[in-house]
C-alpha cells in the first residue's frame, strides 16, 4: 500500500517497508524464466506487460467516508477520484521503473562482457595460429587484409584484422537473435565478406566457448522477443556495444575516443541543422539532393534519430534512405550495430515489411578518404560492395555533415600501443590553416582527432555551401593552441553557433563544481560543446558572425540534458545568444587585457628583443614519465624500484638483440606491462643501440608537489625530459633558488611557489621555473672576466635576472637595487591578490608580465614581501 499523500518515487524509496515486495518478486524471477524476461523488457516496451498488474481501489475517500467517482450529486468526490487516478498513473510508472531497478538483472550482462573478453582473446590466438601454420589460411587472410587496407586504412595491421574477425564471430548470432524477421548477416556486404573468411576457421571453434556463447545468445533472444518498438531493440544493442567494447577492446575505445552520444544532444543537433538550412539556404533537410553525412557514426544514433524525427515526410523517406543519407564507421562492431539500427528505424518509420538494406553506410576511415585521389581505386575483390559505396559517397555533394567526432589525442605512453593514425594530406591542410594562424608555442593539440574532423569537414562541404554540426571536445573555445583554429573558423564560415555545455573535470575544487556534470558521463573528462558552422559562398571578406551561449554554472548532467531538450534547436528565442567580438589574440571568451601587454614579460625564449625580466634560461619542471619508479618518500624503496626497473630494461634489451635485432619496429617485441616500466622514445632508442643501463648514485631531494618533498633518482637515462633543469641544479653541491609558476593553459587558477630543490613538472600544473642563477660548464680555455665561479669550479654561475631589468630598476629606485632584490620583487608581485584577480585571463593564456611600480617604497615593499614568503 502506497499512501496517497506521498509522492510515488519518495514512497518507494522506503526500502524497509517495501523490501518484502522486491524479495517476493526476486523469488518469482529465480523460478520463472518467462517472468525474468518480462521484467527485463518493461523499460524497453511502450506497452506495459499484461502479466503484471498494479492495482488501486475503485473508490476514493473523504473524511473516512467512501465517495463515488461519478454522479452529479457529488462533484467534489468526482474531482478527488480524478486526482487519485492521475496520481495512480504516476505511481504505476514509478512502480514499473523501480521493478526494473530492484528485480531486473543487469549483472549477467556485465559477467558476459568479462566472458567475451576471455573468449575473444582465445579466438584471436587461435586465428593467429591458423594463419601462421596453414598456407591455405595464410593466403586467404592476406587477401582479406589487403581488402581491409583498401577499404578502411592502409595501416590496418594483421592483429586488428584478426580482432575484427573475432568481433564478427561473437556478434553474428546476436543480430540474428535480435532481428529474426530479416537476416542482417546475410545481406550486409561486410558481414558477407567476413563470413567467407570465417568459413575456413569455424571448424576450429572450441566447444566450451561455443557453449558459453550459446547461453548468452539465448539470453539475448529471450530479452529481445516481443519488443514492440525499434527504440527498445536499439537500447539493447547499445548496451551490448558499450559493455563489449569497454571490457573486450579497451585500447580501441581509447584510441578512437568511443563515447555514446545522448539522444537529447542528437535531437538538438538534427533540429538545429534543419532550422539553419531553412533560414540560411531556404532548403529543408528532406529536400532532394540535400546529401547528409555522419562521418563518425558509431552506433548510428544520428541517422537513426533523423529517420525517427518526422523531419523527413514519408513521401521523401525512401529517396533519402536509398540515395541521400550517408554514414561512415571504422570499427567493425559499431558499423554492424549502426547498420541494423538505421535499417530497423527505417522499417519502423516507413512501415515496409520487405527488408531494405541501408546502402549509405560504409566501413571506412573518413579521414583516409581525403588521402586518396579520385584516380586511386577503392575496389577490392574481398569487399566489392563496400568499395562501391565508398566511391559513390566520395562523389556526393554534401550539404550537411553532423555527428560526434572521436576525441582521442593518441596514446598516453608507448606501452598503450594506441597511437592515432597519421594522415599526411589532412595534416598538411591543418598546417596551412590552423597551425599557421596560431601564435602558440605548443601546437600538438591542433592534430587531435576532433580538430581533424573540423578540418576534413570544412574542406568536404559542397562548393555551394552547407552546414557542419558537431558535439565535440570544447577545449578549443578558450584553448591557447586553438587560437589559429578559431581565427580560421571566422574566415571560412559566415555564421558560427557555439553552445558550451561545460563539464571540464580536468579542473579541481570550486572550479570543477562550477563546470558541472559530464555530458558523456565517464566517457569523457573534457569540456563539451555543440558547434554549428554555416558555410555560404561569400561575396565579401567579412568575418563570420559568432553566436555563443554558456549553459551555466553548477548544473548536473541531467539538468544540462533537460535544458537542451527544452531549447530543442538553436533558433529557439529563449536561448540568450551572445554575439562575440574576438580580440587580436584570437580570444573569443575570457579575453586578455590590452593593459597586460604594456608590462614587461617575465621571459621569452623566442624574443628578438632583450626586454624581459629573466634571461632565456628558465625551464619547465622535470618530467620523468615514470614517477612511480624515480620518486619515492623512502630512499630504500626508491633504490629497490630503480634496481628492478633497470634490471627489466636490460633484460628486454638483451632479449631483443638475441632474437629480433633486425626488426626496426622495436616496441612490438618489448614487454609493455605498465607495472614493470614505461617505454618512451628515449628508452626504445637505447634498446636499439644496445646501451646497457647501470644503477648510479644520482639521488637527491625534489619538490614533487607544493610543500611535499620526495627522493628523486636524477639520472637522465630514466628521466624522460630534463629540459633546462641541469643548468639550474647541475649537481647536489650547487645551490640555487627558483620561482615556480603555473604554466600556460593551466586548468587551475594561477599559482606560484619558491624552492631551492629540483621541481617536478607537476609541482604546479605545467610548472615553469625562473631561477636566481643558472650554471654553465666552465670552458677550460678563455674564461670570461665576468664569470662568477661557484665553489664547484666545474661550473660558472650566471644571473637569471636580465641586465635590462636591472638597468631600468636602478634608474627608478637607485643604484643599491640588486638582481636578487628584483628576483624577490617578482615573487612578491606574483602573489598580489589584485594582480592575480585583474589579470586572471592573461595569466591563464600566457606567461606573466609585470610592471615596475612607480614609487621606490612600493618596490621595496614587494621585494621584502617576496623574501618573507620565500622564508
Amino acid at each position: 500500500v502506497v499512501p496517497s499523500d506521498i509522492e510515488a518515487h519518495k514512497a518507494l524509496d522506503d526500502n524497509e517497508r517495501y523490501k518484502v515486495v522486491w524479495t517476493v518478486l526476486n523469488a518469482l524471477r529465480a523460478h520463472d524464466d518467462r517472468f525474468n524476461a518480462t521484467v527485463n523488457k518493461i523499460e524497453l516496451n511502450k506497452k506495459k506487460p499484461g502479466q503484471i498488474l498494479v492495482g488501486r481501489p475503485e473508490v476514493s475517500f473523504e473524511n473516512g467516508k467512501p465517495v463515488t467517482s461519478s454522479g452529479d450529486e457529488n462533484r467534489k468526490g468526482q474531482e478527488i477520484a480524478e486526482q487519485l487516478s492521475l496520481q495512480f498513473q504516476e505511481l504505476q510508472s514509478v512502480i514499473f521503473a523501480r521493478m526494473v531497478q530492484k528485480v531486473g538483472d543487469r549483472r549477467y550482462w556485465e559477467q558476459w562482457a568479462k566472458n567475451v573478453a576471455e573468449i575473444a582473446e582465445r579466438q584471436i590466438e587461435r586465428i593467429n595460429h591458423l594463419i601462421k601454420e596453414s598456407e591455405k589460411h595464410k593466403k586467404a587472410f592476406e587477401s582479406f587484409l589487403v581488402g581491409l587496407q583498401k577499404n578502411i586504412n592502409p595501416s590496418i595491421t594483421q592483429q586488428e584484422a584478426v580482432e575484427m574477425l573475432s568481433q564478427h564471430t561473437i556478434t553474428k548470432p546476436v543480430f540474428e537473435a535480435l532481428f529474426e524477421d530479416y537476416s542482417f548477416v546475410k545481406n550486409n556486404p561486410i558481414s558477407i565478406s567476413m563470413q567467407k573468411m570465417l568459413n575456413l576457421l569455424e571448424a576450429n571453434a572450441v566447444e566450451k566457448d561455443t557453449e558459453t556463447l550459446d547461453k548468452f545468445y539465448e539470453s539475448v533472444r529471450k530479452r529481445a522477443s516481443d519488443i514492440d518498438n525499434a527504440e527498445g531493440k536499439q537500447r539493447i544493442i547499445i548496451e551490448l556495444y558499450d559493455k563489449f567494447f569497454k571490457t573486450a577492446f579497451p585500447k580501441m575505445v581509447e584510441r578512437l575516443g568511443i563515447v555514446y552520444t545522448p539522444v537529447e544532444i542528437v535531437d538538438f543537433i538534427i533540429n538545429s541543422v534543419d532550422h539553419i538550412l531553412k533560414k540560411e539556404f531556404g532548403r529543408s533537410i528532406s529536400d532532394e539532393n540535400v546529401h547528409i553525412l555522419d562521418p563518425f557514426t558509431g552506433t548510428g544514433t544520428f541517422i537513426t534519430r533523423l529517420l525517427q524525427s518526422g523531419l523527413i515526410p514519408k513521401k521523401d523517406l525512401q529517396r533519402k534512405y536509398q540515395h541521400e543519407i550517408h554514414a561512415n564507421e571504422i570499427v567493425l562492431l559499431a558499423y554492424y550495430i549502426a547498420a541494423v539500427n538505421i535499417e530497423n528505424a527505417f522499417h519502423d518509420a516507413f512501415g515496409s515489411k520487405e527488408y531494405q538494406a541501408f546502402d549509405g553506410i560504409c566501413l571506412t576511415d573518413t579521414f583516409q578518404l581525403g588521402e586518396t585521389d579520385e584516380s586511386e581505386s577503392f575496389l577490392s575483390e574481398i569487399f566489392p560492395q563496400n568499395s562501391e559505396r565508398v566511391l559513390k559517397q566520395k562523389k556526393a555533394p554534401l550539404r550537411i555533415i553532423m555527428g560526434n567526432p572521436p576525441y582521442s589525442v593518441g596514446q598516453k605512453s608507448v606501452n598503450d600501443d594506441a597511437q592515432n593514425q597519421n594522415y599526411n594530406k589532412l595534416n598538411i591542410r591543418i598546417g596551412q590553416t590552423y597551425v599557421r594562424e596560431s601564435s602558440a608555442n605548443l601546437k600538438n593539440s591542433l592534430y587531435d582527432s576532433y580538430i581533424k574532423a573540423f578540418r576534413w569537414s570544412s574542406d568536404r562541404l559542397d562548393k555551394n555551401g552547407g552546414v557542419i554540426c558537431f558535439v565535440s571536445n570544447g577545449a578549443w573555445i578558450d584553448g591557447n593552441a586553438q587560437d589559429g583554429f578559431r581565427k580560421c573558423l571566422e574566415d571560412e564560415f559566415t555564421a558560427i553557433y557555439v553552445f558550451n555545455l561545460r563539464g571540464n573535470q580536468r579542473t579541481s575544487g570550486e572550479l570543477s563544481r562550477k563546470e558541472g556534470g559530464k555530458i558523456f558521463g565517464s566517457g569523457s573528462r573534457t569540456p563539451i560543446a555543440i558547434t554549428l558552422l554555416v558555410k555560404k559562398p561569400k561575396q565579401s571578406k567579412k568575418k563570420g558572425e559568432i553566436f555563443y551561449h554558456d549553459i551555466g554554472d553548477y548544473l548536473s548532467r541531467e539538468e544540462k540534458l533537460h535544458i537542451i531538450t527544452k531549447f530543442n534547436f538553436v533558433g529557439n528565442s529563449s536561448i540568450n545568444w551572445k554575439v562575440l567580438n574576438p580580440n587580436e589574440h584570437g580570444d573569443w571568451i575570457h579575453q586578455r587585457s590590452s593593459k597586460f601587454d604594456t608590462f614587461i614579460c617575465i621571459g621569452d625564449k623566442d624574443a628578438t628583443e632583450i626586454k624581459q625580466l629573466f634571461n632565456p634560461f628558465y625551464s619547465r619542471g622535470l618530467s620523468s614519465s615514470r614517477d612511480a619508479w624515480v620518486y619515492n618518500s623512502s630512499n630504500k624503496k626508491l633504490h629497490k624500484n630503480i634496481e628492478s626497473s633497470i634490471f627489466f630494461y636490460n633484460e628486454q634489451r638483451v632479449n631483443y638483440h638475441k632474437k629480433l635485432k633486425k626488426d626496426i619496429d622495436i616496441i612490438k617485441h618489448l614487454d609493455r606491462d605498465l607495472g614493470k616500466i614505461v617505454w618512451t622514445d628515449t628508452l626504445i632508442r637505447d634498446v636499439g643501440k644496445n646501451i646497457e643501463y647501470k644503477i648510479q648514485k644520482f639521488r637527491t631531494i625534489s619538490l614533487y608537489r607544493p610543500f611535499f618533498k620526495q627522493y628523486l633518482y636524477n639520472d637522465k637515462l630514466l628521466i624522460h625530459r630534463t629540459y633546462q633543469i641541469p643548468k639550474l641544479f647541475p649537481n647536489e653541491g650547487i645551490k640555487n633558488i627558483v620561482i615556480c609558476i603555473s604554466g600556460v593553459g593551466s586548468n587551475k587558477p594561477f599559482s606560484s611557489v619558491i624552492t631551492n630543490i629540483i621541481p617536478c613538472l607537476d609541482t604546479l600544473e605545467k610548472t615553469q621555473c625562473f631561477p636566481l642563477y643558472y650554471y654553465e660548464k666552465r670552458e677550460k680555455q678563455n674564461p670570461s672576466l665576468f664569470d662568477a665561479a661557484d665553489d664547484n669550479s666545474e661550473y660558472v654561475r650566471r644571473d637569471g635576472i636580465s641586465d635590462f631589468i636591472l638597468d631600468n630598476a636602478q634608474k627608478i629606485y637607485g643604484k643599491r637595487v640588486s638582481k636578487e632584490d628584483i628576483f624577490y620583487y617578482v615573487y612578491g608581485f606574483l602573489h598580489a591578490p589584485k594582480y592575480r584577480e585583474t589579470f586572471a585571463n592573461d595569466l591563464k593564456k600566457m606567461l606573466p608580465r609585470l610592471p615596475l611600480v612607480d614609487e621606490p617604497r612600493d618596490f621595496w615593499k614587494f621585494s621584502k614581501a617576496g623574501r618573507e614568503l620565500a622564508d
